[in-house]
């Protein structure tokens, strides 16, 4: 499988470490190869068939022109994230997931506009007129602005398919996504529930060495 990580590599980024065997769902059992210790050991021979399926996925939205959202906001994720979103040209949250980013994309939209606005006037130098103060409250806003919208202020439409760094710290994001169809792509621990995505990527989601090699592997079929 061209471009998608050996096992060997795989294992040396710790990808096949579950959690604690008390933790498991009940649905990842078929991603489980056994035990070591207290932990459960993930397949990494499916985890490299999902993600062919992941990739093979990403292949065909993008010859569609999906607009595809990477999501990742807990420490280890968040830098990935934007890292890659930024390489390869695609909207990110890294931060904190904006309620009706799918479900009501147009109140998100006019946060953009304000956000992308407010860059404009400050690189043309229109706050100079304004009050140091006033400069400051301006600065504050544009700071706040860029945590909820600096990695999505390029697109017009909400997305049509997410990557989603970890279903439990992004449930809202997935929650939306499901209420709308939107197909997700999402790496999952042995204590997730595997049947709340469209392709699921079992791993050690735990690992920002996992979640790099994964990711990396995964957004090159948009590059091909």
């Amino acid at each position: 499988m061209t471009n998608i990580p050996s096992l060997i590599e795989l294992t040396k980024k710790g990808a096949h470490l579950g959690h604690e065997t008390y933790r498991r769902f009940p649905e990842m059992s078929k991603f489980i190869s056994g035990k070591k210790n207290t932990l459960h050991i993930i397949d990494l021979t499916k985890t490299r068939q999902c993600l062919k399926e992941a990739r093979d996925f990403l292949k065909k939205a993008t010859k569609e022109s999906k607009n595809i959202l990477l999501v990742g906001t807990k420490p280890g994720a968040n830098d990935i994230v934007k890292k890659y979103g930024e390489e390869f040209g695609l909207p990110y949250v890294n931060k904190r997931w904006l309620g009706g980013m799918i479900t009501n994309f147009k109140t998100v939209k006019k946060l953009i506009e304000k956000f992308n606005s407010m860059r404009k006037e400050k690189k043309a130098g229109e706050w100079d007129k304004y009050t140091k103060k006033e400069q400051v409250d301006f600065e504050k806003e544009l700071n706040k602005l860029e945590g909820l919208v600096g990695g999505i202020r390029n697109i017009k439409e909400a997305p049509k398919a997410l990557y989603i760094i970890d279903t439990v710290d992004e449930d809202i994001a997935l929650e939306e996504a499901k209420k709308e169809n939107i197909p997700v792509i999402a790496l999952i621990n042995t204590d997730e529930n595997p049947n709340r995505v469209d392709y699921p990527i079992p791993c050690n989601n735990d690992s920002s060495k996992t979640l790099e090699v994964i990711t990396e592997s995964v957004l090159k079929a948009i590059q091909k």
